[in-house]
């Protein structure tokens, strides 16, 4: 009897096991239903901003294997992206905890090395968008023990190189704005000797903050400057303050052409979109001087002129606002007419009889903007932060304006 009884205990315990694993198994059965799957699918999904799509790409790597730390490394990253949203401190600070705690979980279950250099690189991306005290000291930190993991990189889940952790580390300095720096990383990603996935990106990055830095050259910029210097594009309240802050339009414009100073202290009017802009001032300054390129626009919707700080600058609006500051500085009115005339155009898209022709003709002859090595202007394409910073260092090299 006892033996029956023992037997019987014994056939128990191992329906209750194998049961169980049965159980552990059919949680995720399809050969790409597994938590790697998962993971690089969703830091694909992080690529193209689906913060919440990478969510559930991360829960359904964790609903496989609660144990897969680079899973919490990507949750650590969509919270980090909440947070910095967030709008209201409460769900700002919960979103930054969340993030903080799934970076502990994505360290403690780094089960090989690959793991490790994955956690490592999702830490310097959490820290890079939360910005908390002593960030960049800590993504330092991070990219220098990645770099001395030695990894296999095939294993390296959608990392793909080692060189990644130096293009993220020039990421961390780009938002720092420590350009120097973060044009040395994005060039250790170029220097390496493979063609890898992060070779296109460094090298986008690397021109970037490669213009930002000649462009810094000889200037220093105040805290304006630094923010507009790295925007893909400038708004033209953005470049009513680059103007006003960092050439001083006010007094350039009051020591050269005194007449017009004493002839018109103020803007005709007050567009009503400027009323709640944080560039409101030096908006009216650009009014105030009637620069050409940022003058009011007549809008259908309100019948109405208006500003428009939101909107984006082009860079044939570009060449129209500088080539004003040079005539107005100069004094040169022959400028406004100098390329009137040409029966053919050096700039394949840009025709000689344009309304911007003569305007790009003038920055360009000057060395103030530049056009593709195709020859092209792009005359419609928003003008960025680093050319519009690289513009004016040279505009007052031209000027002979300190």
């Amino acid at each position: 009897m006892k033996k029956n009884l023992s037997l019987l205990s014994l056939l128990i315990g191992m329906i209750f096991i194998f049961g169980g694993c049965a159980k552990t198994l059919q949680r995720c059965t399809d050969v790409e239903d597994n938590p790697r799957h998962h993971y690089l699918m969703g830091m694909e999904l992080l690529d193209q901003d689906k913060n919440a799509e990478a969510f559930s790409k991360f829960e359904r790597a964790r609903y496989c294997d609660d144990g897969f730390g680079p899973a919490h490394g990507g949750l650590a990253i969509v919270d980090a992206r909440k947070a910095a949203a967030a709008k209201d401190r409460g769900y700002k600070k919960a979103d930054s905890q969340s993030a903080m705690e799934h970076l502990k979980m994505s360290y403690k279950n780094a089960s090989a090395k690959e793991d490790e250099f994955a956690y490592h690189l999702a830490s310097m991306r959490t820290r890079t968008i939360l910005k908390g005290k002593g960030w960049l000291n800590e993504a330092e930190d991070d990219f220098k023990e990645a770099s001395r993991l030695k990894v296999n990189e095939r294993k390296l889940t959608y990392y793909d190189g080692t060189e990644s952790a130096a293009y993220f580390m020039g990421m961390a300095y780009l938002e720092a704005r420590e350009f120097q720096s973060a044009r040395d990383r994005f060039n250790d990603v170029l220097s390496a000797r493979r063609e890898g996935k992060w070779m296109a990106p460094a090298d986008k990055a690397w021109k970037k903050t490669d213009k930002i830095v000649r462009a810094l050259a000889g200037i220093t910029l105040g805290d304006v400057g630094k923010e507009i210097a790295i925007k893909d594009s400038v708004k033209r309240g953005d470049m009513a303050a680059l103007l006003a802050d960092e050439l001083k339009i006010n007094k350039i414009f009051a020591g050269r052409i005194p007449a017009v100073a004493s002839n018109k202290m103020n803007a005709d009017f007050i567009p009503a979109d400027l009323m709640e802009s944080k560039f409101k001032e030096e908006a009216l300054m650009m009014l105030k001087w009637g620069i050409r390129g940022l003058e009011p626009v007549y809008d259908k919707t309100t019948k109405a002129n208006l500003f428009k700080p939101e909107e984006p600058v082009t860079r044939k609006e570009f060449a129209f606002i500088v080539e004003d500051l040079l005539i107005k500085i100069t004094g040169d009115e022959k400028m406004a007419t100098a390329y009137f005339g040409h029966e053919k155009s050096p700039f394949p898209d840009v025709p000689a009889a344009s309304a911007w022709y003569n305007a790009i003709m003038n920055v360009t002859v000057r060395n103030i903007m530049e056009n593709e090595l195709s020859g092209e202007f792009r005359p419609n394409d928003n003008v960025d932060g680093a050319e519009a910073v690289l513009a004016l260092r040279v505009l007052k090299q031209r000027l002979n304006i300190y």
